[in-house]
C-alpha cells in the first residue's frame, strides 16, 4: 500500500476512534441517569458489563474479518475501554443518588467519571472515597475488571489482530 493510502487509513481509523469516544461520552451525559429507573446500580452494572463483553466479542469478529486488522484493533480498543469506564461512571453516579453516603461527597456525572478514571489509572488521589459497602463492592468489581481489561481483553484483541495479519499473509 502506498504512503498516501496508508495515511488515509490511519486518519480514518483515528477519526472513527475519536467519534466513538465522543459519542459514548455524549450518551453518558445525556442518558436519563437522574431519574429513578427502579433497576438499581447493580442491575445497571450487570447489563453494562454484558454490553462490554458483547462489544468485545463483536470487535474480535470484526478484526478477524477486516482487511485492515490493526486499524480495526485500534477502533475496538477505542470503543471497548471507554464503554467499560462509562459503565462504571454511570454506576457510581446512580449509586451516589440511590444510596446517599455511598461516597464521601455527592457525585455529579463529571465527578463519577473522574473517580472512575482515577481508579482505572490506579492513581487514587483520595479526594473521592467509596464509603458504603455497596460502593466498595462496585469499586472492587471495577478494580478486578480493570485488570481483566488491561490483561485479558487487550491480549485477546491483539491476538485477533496478529491472527488476521498472519492469515492475510499466508
Amino acid at each position: 500500500m502506498d504512503r498516501t493510502r496508508r495515511l488515509g487509513r490511519i486518519t480514518l481509523a483515528a477519526a472513527r476512534s475519536v467519534l466513538s469516544v465522543a459519542a459514548l461520552v455524549t450518551l453518558y451525559y445525556l442518558a436519563p441517569l437522574d431519574r429513578p429507573s427502579g433497576a438499581g446500580a447493580f442491575a445497571f452494572l450487570a447489563g453494562g458489563l454484558a454490553a462490554v463483553v458483547g462489544v468485545v466479542i463483536w470487535q474480535i469478529h470484526a478484526i478477524l474479518r477486516s482487511s485492515h486488522p490493526v486499524a480495526q484493533g485500534v477502533q475496538a480498543l477505542a470503543l471497548a475501554i471507554p464503554l467499560f469506564l462509562l459503565v462504571f461512571a454511570s454506576v457510581y453516579h446512580l449509586l451516589a443518588d440511590d444510596v446517599p453516603g455511598s461516597f464521601n461527597q455527592p457525585l455529579t456525572r463529571t465527578d463519577a467519571l473522574y473517580f472512575t478514571v482515577t481508579v482505572f489509572a490506579t492513581v487514587g488521589f483520595g479526594d473521592i472515597v467509596a464509603v458504603s459497602q455497596q460502593a466498595r463492592i462496585a469499586v472492587t468489581v471495577q478494580m478486578v475488571g480493570d485488570l481483566l481489561v488491561l490483561g485479558v481483553v487487550l491480549r485477546v484483541l491483539l491476538g485477533a489482530v496478529r491472527r488476521r495479519r498472519h492469515d492475510r499473509h499466508t
